[in-house]
């Protein structure tokens, strides 16, 4: 199964515990393919490199570096049109067409409300960890 992680799914898996710590623990074992793209990855690295100032016993070229070693990279591909509120968002989108994802995790509510375009579901952290690593 191939996953994009929005931002900020990824983020607080790398900073905090819950829900996204445990999505990430499940990329580690191999339960999903973690999907890229050299955007995506340098929005990660922005982020990732700005927190660890704030948390100065962590070690953000680890992290990126394991996300570019261990995930599978693609080039987006051109949009037709713009579509989420924020067109920043719209990389996630163009990178599931691009590599035939089907699955963005995300609580971004631009990219909730778009979830079901071209076939692509939008879960929030919590839905995908029930629906597809917890199933009972």
């Amino acid at each position: 199964m191939k996953v994009i992680l929005d931002t900020n799914v990824l983020v607080s898996g790398i900073f905090f515990k819950g829900v996204p710590y445990e999505i990430l623990l499940d990329w580690k074992k191999g339960k999903f393919k973690l999907i890229v793209s050299h955007s995506i990855l340098n929005e990660y690295s922005a982020v990732i490199e700005e927190l660890s100032k704030k948390y100065s016993n962590f070690e953000a070229t680890q992290i990126l570096e394991k996300i570019s070693l261990n995930a599978k990279i693609y080039f987006e591909i051109a949009l037709p049109e713009q579509i989420c509120d924020d067109p920043d968002d719209d990389k996630f989108f163009a990178l599931a067409l691009a590599s035939k994802t089907k699955i963005i995790i995300s609580g971004d509510k631009h990219l909730l409300h778009k979830s079901g375009y071209s076939g692509i579901r939008v879960l929030k952290p919590t839905e995908f960890l029930t629906q597809y690593l917890r199933k009972a």
